[in-house]
């Protein structure tokens, strides 16, 4: 694509949101961020990955994020004893910080990990969020994982809520919720496929439309 492009992607468990976005980078011909974002914040902090992941879209039981980041959603630099105490909130700063640079280099699609929030101030970023009907979901799960029904709603309903607390906390709009994204998608109608094409369709009108 000749003209800058940011595609970020939220989705529910168990809807294909990571193969969707996988799929529509390959098609586009940009990189595609899910796991990656961890490797970039911990070599770029010098902090072990293994701490990222086990934050990894998790919610937060601390304040500090909110000293840290300001009124005004600037980092405040005189918050430096960020050795003192490793919280999620000071390794969603060091993911933060990722995400942008991640986006400044070139064209490419996030997933998850509040991205959309992160990055919302950029005129060549636009929203995506997959869902699917639970029934749908628990199936997928089941296949991919090997489990029992039970078992895959219950990690279902998990993910799910540990996702939009993580995204809630951080962000100032609602998980899931249609107003707070450009595109809402049931996979469940489309299919994966669909969606993949309903997405690129989008990004190449949304392309030229900044491009006028």
């Amino acid at each position: 694509m000749s003209k800058r492009i940011v595609i970020c992607i939220g989705r529910e468990f168990g809807s294909g949101g990571r193969e969707i976005g996988c799929a529509v980078a390959e098609k586009l011909g940009i990189p595609f961020y899910d796991k990656e974002i961890l490797k970039k914040a911990a070599k770029d902090s010098g902090i072990v990955e293994e701490l990222f992941e086990n934050a990894d879209e998790k919610p937060t039981n601390s304040f500090l994020y909110t000293l840290a980041i300001g009124a005004h959603g600037q980092a405040v630099n005189s918050f430096t004893n960020y050795n003192d105490y490793l919280t999620n909130d000071k390794l969603f700063l060091f993911q933060t910080d990722a995400i942008r640079k991640m986006a400044d280099e070139s064209s490419c699609v996030f997933i998850g990990r509040c991205a959309d929030y992160i990055l919302r101030g950029r005129k060549d970023m636009f929203s995506v969020f997959i869902h699917a009907p639970l029934e749908l979901r628990i199936q997928r799960i089941c296949r991919l994982y090997n489990l029992e029904e039970d078992a895959a709603r219950s990690l279902i309903r998990k993910t799910d809520r540990s996702r939009a607390n993580y995204h809630n906390f951080y962000a100032d709009r609602d998980w899931g919720a249609a107003g707070s994204y450009d595109m809402s998608i049931n996979s469940g109608k489309f299919g994966v496929d669909g969606a993949v094409q309903l997405i690129v369709s989008a990004a190449e009108t949304f392309r030229a439309q900044n491009s006028q």
